[in-house]
């Protein structure tokens, strides 16, 4: 259902902007590609967003069929991608890579959780992953969990760390944004912002092949 606010055309764009251009939707839609969450999970990640303009968000998203409820295995609610809303990870992908020329904000703002990683470096990943790489690898950003698959010619981001994973890389979010920018050079990121511990012998050359292709995607 779109919004009362409908621009009423047929561009495709416009009936687009319909269901996903309000303030904060296309950001929600972007924390969910990370895997269910809760409402507390995406209202602490989403800074300066009001519960109850978060609820209203929520709700018609579910009612435009993007998103559904869960319940996980421990009785919580959880808000959830339909297949229609996972399709939206390639329009979020290239509008950061469209906001990547555009200049830093003069006040930065550190989100509550960066569960955003999904779409930039996720989306990056399964773009840019081969049938060479085959690893699974947790990645703690300010002591926040990831896990990323690469397998069978696919990639994606979770949150949550993997089970038994092959690597832990360990870095803080200003560095991997800056390496997402361009800001900072591979090298310099490996070298300096990163501990790495490997569990698989010869992973981490396949890790950090990805990972330089997937950073080449936002060039």
């Amino acid at each position: 259902m779109p919004s009362s606010r409908s621009y009423n055309l047929l561009c495709p764009i416009s009936r687009a902007l319909d269901h996903v251009g309000d303030r904060w939707t296309l950001l929600i839609l972007r924390d969910l590609h990370a895997g269910p969450a809760r409402f507390k999970d995406l209202q602490t990640g989403l800074v300066g967003i009001a519960s109850n303009l978060l609820t209203g968000r929520l709700q018609a998203l579910e009612e435009n069929g993007l998103i559904q409820k869960q319940t996980s295995e421990y009785g919580a609610s959880l808000y959830a991608l339909t297949s229609r809303g996972e399709k939206t990870n390639q329009l979020l992908f290239e509008l950061a890579r469209f906001g990547k020329q555009m200049p830093h904000p003069e006040k930065i703002q550190k989100p509550g959780n960066f569960r955003s990683i999904a779409v930039s470096l996720g989306t990056a990943c399964k773009r840019s992953v081969g049938p060479d790489h085959n690893f699974t690898a947790t990645l703690i950003i300010d002591q926040q969990a990831f896990r990323l698959i690469a397998r069978d010619g696919d990639a994606q981001i979770w949150a949550g760390g993997a089970e038994n994973p092959d690597l832990v890389m360990t870095t803080s979010y200003e560095a991997i944004m800056a390496l997402a920018d361009g800001d900072m050079p591979r090298d310099e990121f490996i070298s300096k912002h990163v501990l790495l511990e490997v569990v698989t012998a010869g992973k981490e050359k396949e890790f950090f092949d990805l990972l330089a292709r997937a950073t080449a995607e936002f060039d």
